[in-house]
């Protein structure tokens, strides 16, 4: 899901810095009035591990691969604003040292795996918490399908993203939509998607089980903040 630099016009790489930068600013300023300093190595320590298991991609029959971002399972822990921090840190390393994702498409990338996806798995877990009275199955089912359900959307938003060029910005990405989009949601939906569910539900289980407080942690969210 990462896109390489020169897929994107510089219309649409400048109009997801707009879009980012604002959410960026509110995701620090949160995390400045609700994280104390006992809480930023767990928030460092869930970057590292956003950045690590995106380097591990999974080969897909249509010739390409795809990977888990991590963002349910930060999101689950310290809230969507949270894995926004989280991500975008992972993601900015990854551009610049290993030539994952571009500089000029931080933005697109950025909007993609660290906003969409937190916030849907945000959605998702609300959801259950209303749905399901039991707080950790609530919370275990709720980011579990978030997960899924959020990389997806983000993957569809990067196949938009590739496919609208061929029409705003010819000499960028050739592949247009209809051929951007299902790739983009096939590697997701049979792979990705599974191991984003899978993950987040397994770490948050252990984590109920032997390490609770950490699933007490300050949340950085809409609604609530503790």
């Amino acid at each position: 899901m990462h896109i390489p630099d020169g897929y994107l016009g510089p219309l649409t790489c400048l109009v997801f810095y707009l879009i980012m930068i604002p959410i960026w600013y509110l995701a620090f300023r949160k995390a400045k009035n609700v994280l104390s300093e006992r809480e930023i190595p767990t928030l460092s320590l869930l970057s590292a591990f956003s950045f690590i298991v995106m380097m591990f991609n999974f080969p897909v029959p249509d010739g390409t691969t795809a990977h888990m971002v991590g963002g349910a399972l930060i999101t689950a822990l310290l809230g969507p604003y949270a894995a926004t921090i989280a991500i975008t840190i992972a993601l900015l390393i990854q551009a610049l040292f290993f030539g994952d994702g571009g500089l000029t498409t931080f933005g697109a990338n950025t909007f993609n795996m660290a906003f969409v996806l937190p916030f849907v798995s945000y959605a998702f877990i609300e959801l259950f918490k209303r749905l399901i009275k039991d707080e950790k199955k609530a919370v275990i089912a709720g980011a579990s399908i978030g997960g899924y359900v959020g990389i997806n959307v983000a993957a569809f938003f990067c196949g938009l993203e590739i496919g609208i060029q061929p029409f705003i910005s010819p000499g960028y990405c050739p592949y247009p939509y209809w051929l951007s989009i299902p790739a983009m949601l096939f590697a997701h939906l049979t792979v990705a998607g599974v191991v984003e569910a899978a993950v987040t539900a397994v770490v948050l289980g252990y984590l109920y089980k032997n390490n609770p407080e950490y699933t007490r942690l300050p949340k950085i969210a809409p609604l609530v903040s503790r």
